[in-house]
Formats: structure tokens, C-alpha cells, sequence
């Protein structure tokens, strides 16, 4: 396919990179041990336009193409701290693009706004202690009481979660099955609502993931986004862009992984000559970059059909699914290439081994992939 990036993604690229390596790269070893970042982050990428870059410029976006989402999303790979970029695409790609596709006027200045600024930090909720993926069987229900909802019920798994001023929220308004979902905004300063706990994970350990409980949570009608119980459709269509970002950083991820790897080779000596002039490994980091490559020109592929505002939802999962699982060997066979050093936290490589495990998992996992491209091709 053409090279799909112009002179002025390029520029763009240059401004997020110069970001990455300037306010996160440094920090990424000390932010993990801490399990957590500073929220003046969000701020900073806000002012820089980073958060709002394919939303409505009426409210602070920039109205670019998806080009430059995933120039952004390439980037952020720099800074070695997948728990980081996750909150901030969270914050960019998954909680706020239904509110700007679907919000009201008031909602996208309320909530969309002051998000895109960095001023509000925003979560997404739609998976639950006892589903995920399988979003028409959530169980948190919104019942209608006048001119509010009241809400009950808990979610889990929630990136920004310990300190989101605002939820993207899913909720069960109607009858069982994906007919009865709605969508709403749901600002946490409101009364009965808490986070259970922060979750201790494996990886992405500087994004807080939390569980969250909702008790007799009261919100105003108005908060609803789009039509009542419509909300599984909308889920559905932010899925796409959800795991389309988790291919691209994840490509990008495996690139940065096998650069490393290299320049770590040419400097290590091992019986007298350097690592990377053992055939066994200069072969593996071709089949390797070979397949990175494969990976890339798929995953572009689905972000041109998404650009174009078509439904890529067999190109989205195959690039996610294909992407997610060959990153698993890239990662153990750099992580190998490293032996000892490859087994620290002060070395990049061990990070970004476990932080890649979740790519197989979140957003849905590489076996949810498979069943919807199977459905897609009839079997």
C-alpha cells in the first residue's frame, strides 16, 4: 500500500515524539514502581492537542483524520511504559469518542470538553466481575425514577478507574440481551458510588485498574447518551477503535522491542565477538522483523477502512488477534536475547515482556477474535 503518512503527520510525529521522550520516557521504571503516574500528565498531553485529536474542534478537538491517532499511538511506544499509554488512549480513544459521536451539546461540554483538556480524567465502564466481552450480559442497572436514574451494580477492570472524574458508563435499562444496554455519562463525585480496590496486576503496572461499586447512585436523565437502551451498538462500534489502537501500539511496541534488541547485540560480547553476529540470532530477528511487517501493513489496512468510516470489524480483530499473539514470541525471544539483564526491571525489555501479555487478553481476548472472525466468515 502507498506510505499513508504526509509531511504534516510527519511533523505531527515529531511533536509526540519529542513529547514522549521529554515527559514519559524517563520516568516509565519509576512511575511503575510507584503504580501510579502523575495526573499533571493528562494536562500536559491535553494542552499539546494529544487528547482530542479526531474530535469536534467545537469543543476543543482537532478534527484530524485517524492517521494521526495512530501516528500518536506509534509514538507513545517510546516511552516503554504501556500502563501510561493505555490511560492516555484510554482517555483519548475509548472513554470520549461515543460522547463526541453521540453526546448532546451540554454532555460534550460538561464532559467531552474539559476531558480533551486534560482537566477531567475519564474512564470507561463496561466490563464486570462476571463478563466482559460479553457485553449484552451485564448486570449494572439504571432504573428510571422521574427525571433521574438510579444506578446499582459494580464494574471491574477499569483503566483510570481510582481517579476518573467521569465514566462513559454501560448500564441495563431494559429487558435482558443486548436490547435492554444504554450508555451514560456518570461523574463520580456522586453519592453511594466507590472503587473497591485498585487491582494488583502483572503488567501495565503505572495504570490504575480499579473495581467499582454503584449504590443507589442517582443521575440526572439528561446524562444518557444517545437513545435508551441503543447503548450495545455503540459499545459495539467503540470495540473497533479500542483494539485498532491495541494493534498499532503493539506493532509499534514489537519494532521498538527488536531495535533494542539489535543495538543491545552489537555492543554485547559473548565469546569474543558480538551477539549479534551469531547466525542463530540474526535469523530470528529477520523472521521476526518479517513478520512485524506483516503485522503493520495489516493493521494499516484496518486503519484505512476505519479512516474511511467503513466497518472494519474483520480487519480490526484480525490485526489485533495476529498483531497480540505474534508479539508474544517477539517479546520471549528479545527478552532471551537479553539472558540475565533481560530479567530486571532496570531493563526495558523485562517490561515491556510482561506488559505485552495483555494484549492477548483486554479488549477482547485473541480466542473472542477468533469466534468474531469466524462469524463474519460464516462458520
Amino acid at each position: 500500500m502507498p506510505h499513508p503518512f504526509t509531511e504534516e503527520h510527519e511533523a505531527f510525529r515529531n511533536t509526540v515524539r519529542s513529547f514522549v521522550e521529554k515527559e514519559m520516557t524517563p520516568h516509565g521504571l519509576e512511575w511503575d514502581r510507584a503504580g501510579i503516574f502523575p495526573k499533571e500528565l493528562f494536562r500536559k498531553a491535553g494542552d499539546l492537542g494529544f487528547l482530542g485529536i479526531n474530535h469536534d474542534p467545537k469543543y476543543g478537538g482537532s478534527g484530524l483524520d485517524y492517521w494521526y491517532v495512530t501516528v500518536f499511538a506509534e509514538e507513545l511506544s517510546r516511552s516503554l511504559n504501556a500502563g501510561v499509554n493505555m490511560a492516555l488512549l484510554v482517555q483519548s480513544q475509548m472513554a470520549t469518542p461515543i460522547i463526541n459521536e453521540i453526546g448532546t451539546d451540554e454532555q460534550k461540554r460538561e464532559f467531552l470538553e474539559p476531558a480533551l483538556k486534560g482537566e477531567k480524567i475519564a474512564a470507561l465502564g463496561v466490563s464486570e466481575p462476571g463478563c466482559g466481552s460479553d457485553v449484552a450480559s451485564i448486570k449494572t442497572t439504571a432504573r428510571r425514577d422521574g427525571d433521574d436514574y438510579v444506578i446499582n451494580g459494580s464494574k471491574m477492570w477499569i483503566t483510570n478507574g481510582t481517579r476518573a472524574d467521569f465514566i462513559t458508563l454501560a448500564v441495563r435499562t431494559g429487558e435482558a440481551g443486548y436490547g435492554g444496554i444504554s450508555l451514560v455519562t456518570f461523574p463520580t463525585d456522586v453519592k453511594g458510588f466507590g472503587v473497591s480496590k485498585k487491582l494488583d496486576k502483572v503488567g501495565n503496572l503505572s495504570s490504575d485498574t480499579a473495581v467499582l461499586y454503584f449504590e443507589d447512585c442517582r443521575i440526572p436523565a439528561r446524562y444518557v447518551l444517545g437513545e435508551e437502551n441503543e447503548g450495545f451498538y455503540h459499545i459495539m462500534t467503540n470495540f473497533q477503535g479500542e483494539r485498532l489502537v491495541g494493534a498499532i501500539t503493539t506493532v509499534a511496541g514489537m519494532e521498538r522491542m527488536v531495535e533494542d534488541s539489535i543495538r543491545y547485540g552489537n555492543e554485547r560480547e559473548a565469546f569474543g565477538r558480538p551477539l549479534m553476529k551469531f547466525q542463530v540470532w540474526r535469523h530470528k530477528f529477520v523472521e521476526h522483523l518479517t513478520a512485524i511487517e506483516a503485522a503493520k501493513r495489516l493493521t494499516y489496512h484496518a486503519v484505512d477502512l476505519f479512516d474511511r468510516k467503513e466497518n472494519p470489524v474483520k480487519e480490526v480483530s484480525m490485526a489485533k488477534l495476529f498483531a497480540g499473539d505474534l508479539a508474544q514470541r517477539v517479546a520471549y525471544d528479545c527478552q532471551q536475547f537479553y539472558g540475565g539483564m533481560g530479567y530486571v526491571e532496570e531493563t526495558s525489555i523485562a517490561r515491556m515482556w510482561r506488559d505485552v501479555r495483555l494484549i492477548t487478553i483486554g479488549g477482547g481476548t485473541s480466542e473472542v477474535m477468533k469466534e468474531i472472525i469466524s462469524k463474519i466468515y460464516g462458520f
